[in-house]
């Protein structure tokens, strides 16, 4: 069998596109694809399709719920909405006790309507709006409707605010984090970020990098 799914680890520093290109090489296939992006910075679970057949059917993954590590950083602000944007420090007078983060928090639990990052690839009049923020043009994107199931805080110590989160595809991590420091009038940004589940698919079945080279990886491909 040369065709099926795998799932993958992605490690951070690496986009979406080289996991592709790396499994191109090792397998010598190069109709490969993959079931939702992960920013360059970002770490966790890929879907990996390879080979026409399972290529056709990465669509049914797209609309699964996910789930997310995510680091925040509280005292500052991004343009990127991430570690990866241009930072501004923010004057904290107060800092957020840890009762009014989890009231905010809970705020955005259930159905709301979320502005996707500047940097994001969204398109605008034809073309991806990361594109056009980097030329410093002005990105208006219109509010989309997500839903996000539960939030929960892992660890808080001023400045960083770790939680986990369930909620459906399409749902910006950044814009979260950004909106959350919005709402704590400190400004935050995300710091780190871990996909730990797509659907029922688990990062705790996904493959390294380091394990997997051109004479194992065809003992990694499932049929689903």
């Amino acid at each position: 069998m040369n065709f099926g799914f795998i799932l993958f680890d992605k490690p951070p520093k690496k986009t979406s596109h080289d996991i592709i290109d790396f499994f191109r090489k090792i397998t010598k296939i190069k109709k490969i694809g993959h079931a939702g992006t992960l920013d360059p910075f970002a770490t966790g679970l890929l879907i990996l399709g390879i080979g026409r057949q399972a290529t056709k059917k990465l669509g049914k993954f797209l609309k699964l719920n996910k789930e997310y590590l995510a680091k925040i950083k509280l005292g500052a602000t991004s343009d990127t909405f991430d570690k990866e944007g241009k930072i501004t420090k923010k004057e904290v007078k107060k800092i957020p006790e840890k009762k009014k983060i989890e009231k905010i928090v809970k705020g955005f639990i259930g159905e709301i309507k979320q502005t996707p990052p500047p940097f994001s690839a969204k398109k605008v009049k034809g073309k991806k709006a990361y594109e056009l923020a980097r030329k410093g043009v002005k990105v208006n994107l219109k509010p989309q409707e997500v839903k996000i199931y539960k939030i929960e805080i892992l660890k808080y110590k001023f400045p960083i605010l770790e939680i986990k989160i369930n909620c459906s595809s399409g749902t910006y991590i950044r814009s979260l984090a950004n909106d959350i420091g919005q709402k704590l009038g400190c400004g935050g940004y995300l710091e780190n970020l871990r996909r730990t589940k797509i659907g029922d698919f688990s990062i705790g079945k996904a493959k390294k990098l380091s394990e997997i080279n051109s004479k194992n990886w065809k003992k990694f491909l499932i049929k689903i």
